[in-house]
Order: C-alpha cells, then sequence, then structure tokens
C-alpha cells in the first residue's frame, strides 16, 4: 500500500501513550516507526527517564528513524527505585510496583498534550497500553478523538486470562484448545500489581474503543486471533488489528565499529551453533540459580552468549545498584573462554538473535523476546518466571512445538540442576528432536517474515489499520 498523502496524514495525530516497563516501551516505539514508514505523523509520551531509555535500547532501525517521531516528556514526582530481591518469594518484579504507581500522576500532563494536539489536528488517534488506562479517559473527553488500546501480550494469554478470571461464556472454548488453555496464573502476579491492573480495568471498560492492537500475527496465533476477536468487546464496529511482529523483521548493517562485542563474537563462530540465554529486564536469579545456570552451560559442552544482569529498576539511570559480575566464580570466564561469552550489560538482542550463528534461545518467554525469537526462527528453551509468560511456555512448546520447556512452572520455587539445564540445551541443540524442533522454528521464521512483508498479512492489517485512522 502506498503511504497516506501528506496531507492526510498531518492531519491525524497518533499519540503513544506507553506503560514504562521495558517489553511495553519497546513494542510500541517500534509500532510507533512502522506507523511513521506509512507517512503518519507520530507521538510518543512518557516520563523523560523512559523515553531515554526506550530510545537508547532501540535495535533493528536505523538511529536516524527516531527523527521521525515526536517525542514528549511528562513530568513525573520523584518515586522509589529499590533494587530487586533475587531472594523473594516469588520472581513478579515488585519492587518496580512504586515506579507503576507513580504512573498516575502522568495525568495531568497528557491532557494538556492531548488537548493541544487535538487543537491543531482533524483526527486525535490515542494508542494506550491498558495499563495506563486513565489515557483513555482523556481521550474521550475530546470531540476529535479516537482512542485503541495496545495489547502488549498474546492472544493465548488473554484468552486464558479471560477464561480464568471473567464470564467464561463470554468467550468460545474449543475443545482441542480447552486442555492447553486453562492455566494456572499461581504466583504470576503479585495481589498488589493485580488490584492496581483491575482499577485499570475498571478505567478501561468505561471507555467505547474503536479497537485494539496485537502484537502478533497469523502464522503464530491465527487461529487464536480469530477466537479472541469473537469476545464482545469486538462487537460493533470494533476490530482487532494483528499486525505483529512490530520489532523488525531484518536488522540493517550499521557501522562496524559501533557493534557489539558479543555480535564480533558470533561473528566466529558457526551457523546455529550458539544458544543465547538472557532472561529479560524484569527478573532477577538467586545466586544459586546462577551458580547451577554457569555449571549446566559449561557441561553442555556448547556455544553460548549468557546475558547476566538483574532486573531494571524503576529509574535505569539512578544510581546503579550492586553488580552480579562477583556472583560467577573468578575462574569461570577463563575456562569457558572461546566457547562461551557472559554480557553483564545490555545487549542487542534482535540482532543476536537474527545473527546466523545464534541456534537456540534459553528465555523467560516474555512476548516481546518469543515475538523476536519466533521472527527471527530461533527455537526456544523456555524458563518462565512471572506474569504471562507460563502461558506464552505453553504456547511456543505445546501449541506452537518450537521449543522445549527448561523450568516446569510448578516447580518455579526450585532450584533448577545443572543437569537438567543441560539436558535442555541438548534437546534443543543436537538431539534428533532437536533437529525437528528446529525445522519448525525455521519454518515458522520463514512465515513471520512473509506476513511482514508486502503482501503477506501482517502488512495488510497494519494497512488496514492506517486506512481506517486516515478515513
Amino acid at each position: 500500500m502506498v503511504p497516506v498523502e501528506a496531507k492526510q496524514a498531518q492531519e491525524v495525530a497518533v499519540v503513544m501513550v506507553p506503560f514504562p516497563a521495558q517489553g511495553h516501551l519497546n513494542q510500541l516505539l517500534h509500532l510507533s516507526l512502522l506507523l511513521s514508514t506509512r507517512g503518519l505523523t507520530v507521538h510518543y509520551a512518557a516520563s523523560p527517564s523512559h523515553i531515554r531509555q526506550a530510545k537508547s535500547r532501540l535495535q533493528g532501525w536505523q538511529p536516524a528513524s527516531l527523527h521521525a517521531i515526536h517525542f514528549h516528556d511528562l513530568p513525573i514526582p520523584p518515586f522509589s527505585t529499590p533494587p530487586p530481591d533475587p531472594n523473594a518469594a516469588t520472581t513478579f518484579p515488585s519492587h518496580l510496583q512504586p515506579l507503576w504507581v507513580s504512573t498516575l500522576h502522568l495525568r495531568s500532563p497528557l491532557v494538556s498534550l492531548l488537548r493541544s494536539l487535538s487543537a491543531v489536528s482533524r483526527r486525535l488517534v490515542v494508542i494506550y497500553d491498558p495499563l495506563v488506562s486513565f489515557a483513555a479517559q482523556e481521550t474521550a473527553t475530546l470531540p476529535n478523538a479516537e482512542v485503541y488500546a495496545f495489547n502488549s501480550v498474546s492472544a493465548f494469554f488473554h484468552l486464558s486470562f479471560r477464561w480464568s478470571f471473567q464470564d467464561e461464556s463470554a468467550l468460545p472454548k474449543p475443545k482441542h484448545l480447552e486442555t492447553i488453555l486453562n492455566q494456572s496464573f499461581d504466583d504470576c502476579f503479585t495481589n498488589e500489581f493485580l488490584e492496581f491492573a483491575t482499577m485499570n480495568r475498571v478505567l478501561q471498560d468505561s471507555v467505547v474503543a474503536e479497537g485494539s492492537l496485537i502484537n502478533t500475527c497469523r502464522p503464530i496465533e491465527g487461529e487464536l486471533v480469530d477466537l479472541l476477536a469473537e469476545d464482545s468487546f469486538y462487537s460493533g464496529k470494533k476490530k482487532l488489528f494483528a499486525i505483529g511482529p512490530f520489532n523488525p523483521v531484518t536488522t540493517p548493517q550499521g557501522d562496524s565499529g559501533r557493534r557489539h562485542a558479543c555480535l564480533e563474537w558470533l561473528d566466529k563462530q558457526p551457523p546455529a551453533s550458539v544458544v543465547y540465554v538472557s532472561f529479560g529486564t524484569a527478573s532477577t536469579m538467586p545466586d544459586e540459580q546462577i551458580n547451577e545456570l554457569a555449571i549446566g552451560l559449561r557441561r553442555s559442552g556448547q556455544r553460548f552468549i549468557w546475558v547476566l544482569r538483574d532486573a531494571d529498576v524503576g529509574d535505569i539511570y539512578a544510581e546503579c545498584v550492586e553488580s552480579r559480575e562477583r556472583k560467577l566464580s573468578p575462574d569461570y570466564e577463563r575456562e569457558v573462554e572461546g566457547v562461551g561469552m557472559v554480557v553483564r550489560g545490555w545487549a542487542p538482542q534482535l540482532e543476536i538473535l537474527a545473527h546466523p550463528a545464534t541456534g537456540g534461545f534459553i528465555s523467560h518467554c516474555g512476548w516481546n523476546s518469543c515475538m523476536e525469537s519466533l521472527s527471527m526462527g530461533v527455537p526456544i528453551m523456555a524458563w518462565p518466571m512471572h506474569s504471562d509468560q507460563p502461558g506464552n511456555t505453553v504456547l511456543v512448546t505445546e501449541y506452537l512445538k518450537v521449543g522445549v520447556v527448561a523450568r516446569e512452572w510448578d516447580r518455579r520455587k526450585e532450584i533448577l540442576p545443572a543437569g537438567e539445564i543441560e539436558e535442555s540445551i541438548k534437546r534443543v541443540m543436537v538431539s534428533e528432536e532437536g533437529q525437528e524442533i528446529r525445522r519448525r522454528a525455521k519454518a515458522l521464521g520463514n512465515a513471520v517474515r512473509e506476513a511482514a512483508s508486502e503482501g503477506g498479512s501482517s502488512r495488510a492489517e497494519l494497512d488496514s489499520f492506517v486506512a481506517h485512522v486516515t478515513r
């Protein structure tokens, strides 16, 4: 589809209102850039530190592409930024709760921004994260505005969560999916967070939205998207736009001098030979588990890149918390030199997964990581930590069959021994079973990239959304 006419695009202002957690910030920034390539004027509104975080961690786009986005700093009062507790009773990042509560203070500056943009636009389109639902309420007060919910999780999670906590009769439940969609949510969230989410859900339900957007695609969740679209929320003119993956499916070749050292290391490894290990930005492991993982990686005999870092604090630019570098034995990196690489800071995950040397991913199964891995055709060794991750594990391993379970959710309070970690790695990387898993993952990656390309289903959904908001 040819981008909308410049005059028409300028008459429509699109405003992104993300929730301040990396997986949410990142997905909406990718979506902002996608929409900007279709000729739309896009605004991204968040606190100054979270805008800085989103921009600094962006991958897959040339840095100059950010110039197409209008960033708006929304002031926020100081909030507590405690460090994560690796020995907490649950692995949910409850240390971020003060940040999330503080998002309520974004309401007033957001109102000012929306009113100013509404006054100079034919139509104001607000895409908001349901965890900041006050954005939807304020948008509904403007005469020329319409609102769309952004779903940062899978269609699978939406279905299983609604069947567990809401009226089951509101959604169909096909027999062949009933078992895998009956998920337990024990320890996935804290009660405090669920109360926060419920408060936002009440706000969301008070607003008549035009529809919602979800970071998924038909090759991954076509059947599940169709089921979700039968939800009563989408009655009438509302529509669910499945336009994922938001992340680029090809990565630009930048200046070699700016490449991360791990990419240079990957260049020297054989194709599909490296296990990438990362548990995202909101998970922290106890020292004993770190030690078992270190042993399991070494004993597997497989090449690896291991991102060893604690969960983000509320403001990653506040004073640094305790380094984890000394948690490994002093000789470990010397012992694995040439075979393994430990990265203790930020790692370019999308570029690592896109690299031909990467053959598997030990992952917490956050949806952002799942979509990046699946779009690059990399099989997953699933180690869920909290939130939607146990459900995504079922989607990846049982529904799509492009991965194995490294740590069962039922064993979340146990320390996973090195021997079982070693076994999971070998299942994917060197066994006959792993060959079939890798074949399916590669085929799925090809299908996802086709969906995101010209003529593909995700591209068609993106074009449909652009046509709808610029009508």
